[in-house]
């Protein structure tokens, strides 16, 4: 691998890590430095040409001043290696940390939504609004209660048929059944399907272990493996309800209304694009169990921590539905 690198000198090590749930991922240690490899495994993202389109953003975001870590390239001038069918590439390596909400403060909160408007806008001058999906009639459907009903029944048979069962399994179906009455109660507030597709390009996977600090500071934004179209103001969203939740389940509305002004400011979206969104995010985790699936379904339990704080939110944010819109809005 390292052989299509020349300046990146003679390895001296290689080793995995272990954040990261889709892709493999390690430190390489030269005699020239530090980089990070990226072995490209997700099928959906994974092709080269996909690859390709998320490195020339990067770079072209690079120099709108957006701190991103852009692949290194080869003697041929390319950022993408295949050797047997799979996919690499080699970045610089960024020494910082993850920092999650809590360890943030309010003028941090301001800045990191300052961050996502910036990468929102820098995105449409390098690539254009919506390129390429003018053969969509219109938006995203969201999710239909219906099928989630059923997926309640499908993870509620298989939680109470494990043995042994633990505290887990024991919350989950208290989850599951809570969150059966609330679709039950809110049903007819299901959101429309917009009438004209999204056109704004998104990261994709804004969250905090794709956000490197260094100090106070933001130094790279990293993963850019769902670069796509999406209503934008929705990636604010969902982006919030990661960073700003608490492991009771709540959101730091200080901090949400903060990072949602500046993210409103530099993206110029109005209150009701933040409004809309807003709905459709705790629309969309009302009726997500992603993390059941993997447990149930796919038998992966490595995101199985975030479970007890991203199942309670969906609860608080529908008792506290009024303060959590006006926090996006206000």
């Amino acid at each position: 691998m390292l052989r299509r690198y020349p300046d990146a000198g003679e390895p001296l090590t290689c080793k995995p890590v272990t954040q990261g749930l889709l892709n493999h991922g390690y430190r390489v240690s030269t005699t020239r430095g530090s980089y990070f490899l990226k072995h490209h495994l997700d099928d959906s993202t994974g092709d080269r040409a996909t690859i390709v389109r998320q490195h020339r953003a990067t770079q072209r975001l690079q120099s709108l001043g957006v701190p991103v870590a852009p692949p290194v390239q080869d003697t041929e001038g390319d950022t993408v290696t295949e050797i047997g069918g799979r996919c690499y590439a080699l970045h610089p390596w960024v020494d910082g940390l993850h920092r999650a909400g809590a360890q943030l403060s309010t003028a941090q909160s301001e800045r990191l939504g300052a961050l996502l408007g910036a990468v929102h806008t820098g995105l449409e001058q390098v690539i254009g609004a919506g390129t390429g999906l003018a053969h969509r009639s219109g938006g995203y459907r969201s999710p239909d209660p219906a099928d989630t009903f059923a997926l309640i029944d499908d993870l509620l048979t298989a939680a109470r048929g494990r043995r042994p069962r633990d505290a887990f399994d024991e919350l989950a179906e208290h989850r599951l059944l809570e969150r059966r009455t609330l679709l039950e109660q809110h049903a007819d507030r299901r959101p429309p399907t917009p009438g004209v597709p999204a056109t704004g390009w998104v990261h994709g996977d804004f969250h905090p272990l794709n956000v490197l600090y260094r100090g106070s500071d933001p130094v790279a934004i990293l993963d850019w493996d769902r670069l796509g179209v999406q209503p934008r103001a929705e990636e604010a969203v969902r982006a919030a309800a990661i960073f700003f939740v608490l492991p009771a389940g709540k959101l730091e509305l200080e901090k949400v209304r903060a990072y949602a002004r500046a993210y409103r400011g530099a993206a110029g979206a109005g209150a009701a694009e933040l409004a809309a969104a807003v709905h459709r995010v705790w629309w969309e985790r009302l009726n997500d169990f992603w993390i059941l699936r993997w447990r149930y379904c796919l038998h992966d339990r490595r995101a199985d921590p975030q479970f007890p704080a991203v199942s309670a939110l969906a609860v608080w944010w529908t008792r506290e539905y009024e303060r959590v819109r006006e926090a996006f809005t206000g």
